[in-house]
C-alpha cells in the first residue's frame, strides 16, 4: 500500500529530528520552563501546513505572534505541557509527536522547549482568552525565497502578507525549517530577540 504524501512527509521528518542532535537545557532549580508546539496539521486539499497563533490583545506578550505553547506546570514534563497548551489554546487534541528541537534560552530567562507534531486534519479553534486568533502558514511557505531574511541582526520570518515572525518564535521555526524541512542541521540559541519580546 503506497503511503500518502503526508505519511511520507511525517516519516522523513521523524527520521531527521531522530537523528539531531538536539541541545537539551537540563533542569534546575530557578530556572523557568516553557514549551511550544509545532503542529503539522492538513488542509481540505490534504496540503501541510502549521498554525500561528496571534496572542490576546491583554496577558503575556499581548498582540505578538507565537506559536501555541505556555508554561510548564509543578511537575510537568515539556512535551505534556506543549501538548496541552495546544489543547488548549487552539482545541488541536489528536496530535502525534514527531521530535523535539533544540531548548531556546529566552532573554528574560525563559528555557522553551519545542515540539513538533502532527495533527492530521482537524480545525484549530482559538480560545479567546488567550489568542485573538490562529493562522495556517503553509509548510512551502518556510522554503520559499527571502525566508528567512535579516533586519541588521534580527532575523525576521515573513510567512504571510501581514506576518513577519521574530525571536524567539522566528528562531525555532527557522531551526524547523532547516531542520525538519530541509534537513540541514542549524542552531539559533545565539538569535537576537527584539526588545519588545523580553517579558
Amino acid at each position: 500500500m503506497l503511503s500518502s504524501p503526508i505519511d511520507a512527509l511525517r516519516a522523513q521528518i521523524t527520521a531527521r529530528l531522530a537523528a539531531f542532535d538536539r541541545r537539551e537545557v537540563p533542569p534546575a532549580g530557578g530556572i523557568r520552563r516553557a514549551a511550544v508546539t509545532v503542529c503539522v496539521l492538513e488542509d481540505a486539499e490534504a496540503a501541510p501546513y502549521t498554525m500561528l497563533i496571534k496572542r490576546a490583545p491583554h496577558g503575556r506578550n499581548p498582540g505578538q505572534w507565537a506559536l501555541p505553547g505556555g508554561r510548564l506546570d509543578d511537575g510537568e514534563l515539556p512535551v505534556a505541557a506543549a501538548l496541552r497548551e495546544l489543547a488548549e489554546e487552539t482545541g488541536v487534541t489528536e496530535v502525534e509527536v514527531a521530535g523535539l528541537l533544540d531548548d531556546f534560552v529566552t532573554d528574560s530567562g525563559f528555557v522553551i522547549t519545542p515540539v513538533v507534531a502532527f495533527g492530521g486534519r482537524q480545525e484549530p479553534v482559538a480560545d479567546p482568552r488567550e489568542v485573538a486568533s490562529v493562522h495556517a502558514v503553509p509548510l512551502e511557505r518556510f522554503l520559499a525565497p527571502g525566508v528567512p531574511r535579516w533586519e541588521g541582526e534580527q532575523l525576521q520570518m515573513p510567512l504571510g502578507p501581514s506576518i513577519v515572525v521574530h525571536a524567539p518564535t522566528g528562531a525555532i521555526l527557522w531551526q524547523f525549517a532547516e531542520v525538519a524541512l530541509r534537513g540541514r542541521e542549524q542552531r539559533v540559541f545565539d538569535v537576537a530577540q527584539p526588545h519588545w519580546t523580553r517579558t
